[in-house]
């Protein structure tokens, strides 16, 4: 829901680091692979009980690198795979930080699966819609330049970066908030499923 507003505030200056960055000789690939490692890094400090604001730390850098690779890529020659590598690397990391919550504290284990069935529906429609989208050559650019279809929602990624930050500074409100985020998650993923059915059926 917001990144479409985010896209003006954020662009410009990632667009220009981005560019900075392809100068100096850094791929995309690299980029995409550097946020994963801050991303894993961060839930293993979770899953060992580390402060979560020092987690919170490595986590929003990964982020970082998460949007500076489509920027290098805008800024050089992107690719299919570098497309293909940034989402299986994205999910990986969405995946990692419910169960590092669940090995950190066994009691929050239904809530942290509850969250990662939630991921994997709206996951799910996401790249569904996409491949079907791909297949009728619609072009969508009003979440940037990307290498898949991105159909808007409810929960994005910048909301889904807003809730791990929070639960990285509050880890003993995860239950709660894995149940109430994870909830959403189905509304999105329902609505676009109602969205492919229109536009597909």
């Amino acid at each position: 829901m917001l990144d479409g507003a985010m896209r003006p505030v954020i662009d410009p200056w990632v667009n220009r680091w981005g560019r900075g960055l392809a100068l100096r000789g850094w791929s995309a690939d690299a980029m995409t692979l550097l946020g994963l490692a801050l991303g894993l890094a961060a839930a293993a400090m979770i899953a060992v009980g580390l402060p979560g604001w020092l987690a919170a730390v490595p986590l929003m850098a990964g982020r970082l690198a998460d949007g500076l690779d489509g920027a290098i890529a805008r800024a050089g020659k992107g690719s299919d795979f570098g497309g293909y590598l940034d989402i299986t690397c994205d999910f990986l990391f969405y995946g990692a930080v419910p169960f590092a919550f669940a090995l950190r504290a066994p009691e929050d284990a239904v809530a942290a699966a509850f969250l990662l069935l939630s991921f994997y529906v709206n996951g799910t429609t996401f790249l569904g819609y996409a491949v079907l989208a791909e297949k009728r050559r619609m072009v969508n650019d009003s979440r940037g330049l990307k290498s898949l279809y991105f159909t808007a929602g409810l929960m994005e990624g910048t909301e889904t970066i807003l809730f791990f930050g929070t639960i990285c500074l509050w880890p003993d409100g995860f239950q709660p908030l894995a149940w109430v985020f994870g909830a959403l998650c189905f509304v999105t993923a329902g609505s676009r499923v109602l969205l492919a059915r229109q536009v597909f059926g």
